[in-house]
């Protein structure tokens, strides 16, 4: 999976409200049917973080990474709604092309 693949699954189960990052990852396998491993998650992680795109949520900010609880902030808000309606836009022609019409 690539990075940016990760970083926006990450970016869309937190939409949903805080989690911490084991919970992220249960949250993306009931959305893909896969786990991220430990190196792509605590990546996504940390590079969301560094692009001020995650935050920690509330007093656990000083917790182990693992426990850490995680929330998205107003500006991965945007971003992810940027991407997602460019992937819908994308998803969209793709069918059209295969001659499916798009829901």
């Amino acid at each position: 999976m690539h990075s940016n693949d990760a970083q926006m699954l990450v970016l869309t189960v937190l939409a949903g409200g805080p989690l911490h990052g084991y919970a992220i990852n249960t949250a993306i396998e009931e959305l893909t049917g896969r786990r991220l491993g430990p190196g792509s998650l605590y990546g996504a992680l940390s590079r969301l973080e560094a692009r001020e795109l995650i935050r920690p949520a509330g007093e656990a900010a000083e917790a182990q990474e693992r426990h850490r609880t995680v929330q998205i902030t107003d500006t991965g808000r945007d971003q992810l709604r940027t991407e997602l309606q460019q992937m819908a836009r994308v998803s969209a022609a793709g069918l059209r092309a295969l001659g499916i019409t798009p829901a």
